[in-house]
């Protein structure tokens, strides 16, 4: 009995002297809303690839509910709507000629009823009859999610699905994505957008350089974190830009990791005047805060929270990196 609706096994792929891929091994069940996260060249694209038969793996298969997508394409191939990165479109057509069209390719007849729901899912209803080449970015990536579901495939992989769009896009998209998946679709993300695969994803897996580095639950994951991080932003220069040995502030042309002291830098998760730092006891917080404060620094907007999955993603890859 099929339990998986996406199996994965020992799948690499290299490309001359570059190993892009190295053994990945996990499934995915059906319904499960699922997460694959990694740092640029982490292999997540070229697995998606070989998922959709757009490139073999040098070794190991890829079954989608028990269809190998080399050996079984024609059938693997329906069961899967994959939204790329890329903006691929035709621009000779309408944003609804091209739903159509792409129905064709699966031989469905008839689906203009489908179709009209995905354009008022996706707050394309105002576009329908527009030309896609006038259409913005964000309206260009609706069409390709739009494109991906056509055929109401039962497995939705998104690869980077919100890249570069604005909010109103990715609240639409997600509340979409969602009632389909508790329909029963089971659903591939990848994202940087952390907040959103811990938001979303039951299941998260992370490569590091074709490797997965960590499978588990979402909440399994979280909870293997550092259980504090001690979040404060480092009041900015009044005056000129900073230099060596000025005190109480972070100059323009500096930065806040440059300005820390060596034993707090060393641990810091820096953006831009914010400082992120694990803090599991109330005695690192204060060594932190009287470090930073010893170093002439002005802080401000103290505050210690729960780690979130950036935090966890961040140990990892750290791990992963030391282990080689």
């Amino acid at each position: 009995m099929i339990t998986s609706a996406l199996s994965f096994q020992s799948v690499s792929k290299s490309y001359h002297t570059n190993q892009a891929l190295d053994q990945v091994s996990f499934d995915i069940a059906e319904g499960e809303f699922f997460g694959l996260l990694g740092p640029n060249g982490a292999g997540k694209t070229t697995l998606i690839t070989v998922l959709a038969g757009l490139t073999r793996a040098t070794s190991g298969k890829v079954l989608v509910h028990g269809h190998d997508v080399q050996a079984d394409y024609a059938t693997a191939r329906r069961m899967i709507g994959v939204v790329p990165q890329e903006l691929v479109f035709d621009p000779f057509f309408t944003v609804r000629e091209a739903l159509m069209i792409q129905s064709g390719y699966f031989g469905i007849k008839n689906n203009g009823a489908w179709v009209d729901e995905l354009l008022e899912n996706l707050g394309l209803s105002d576009k329908a009859h527009a030309n896609m080449r006038q259409l913005s970015g964000g309206m260009k990536r609706r069409v390709l999610v739009g494109q991906a579901l056509v055929h109401k495939p039962p497995v939705i992989v998104l690869d980077e699905p919100t890249a570069g769009v604005d909010v109103e896009l990715r609240q639409t998209l997600w509340a979409f994505i969602s009632k389909l998946n508790k329909q029963g679709h089971t659903v591939l993300l990848t994202t940087h957008y952390l907040e959103e695969a811990e938001a979303l994803c039951g299941r998260i897996a992370m490569l590091q350089k074709g490797r997965v580095v960590a499978l588990d639950s979402t909440s399994q994951l979280l909870k293997a974190a550092a259980s504090n991080v001690l979040r404060f932003k480092l009041a900015p220069t009044s005056g000129m830009a900073g230099t060596a040995g000025t005190v109480g502030t972070v100059g323009m042309a500096g930065s806040a990791e440059q300005a820390l002291p060596p034993s707090v830098a060393a641990k810091a998760r820096v953006t831009g005047r914010i400082v992120q730092l694990p803090a599991n006891t109330a005695a690192e917080v204060e060594t932190h805060l009287a470090a930073v404060r010893e170093a002439g620094l002005v802080i401000e907007d103290v505050e210690v929270r729960k780690a979130d999955l950036e935090d966890v993603f961040l140990d990892v890859m750290n791990k992963a990196r030391e282990a080689v």
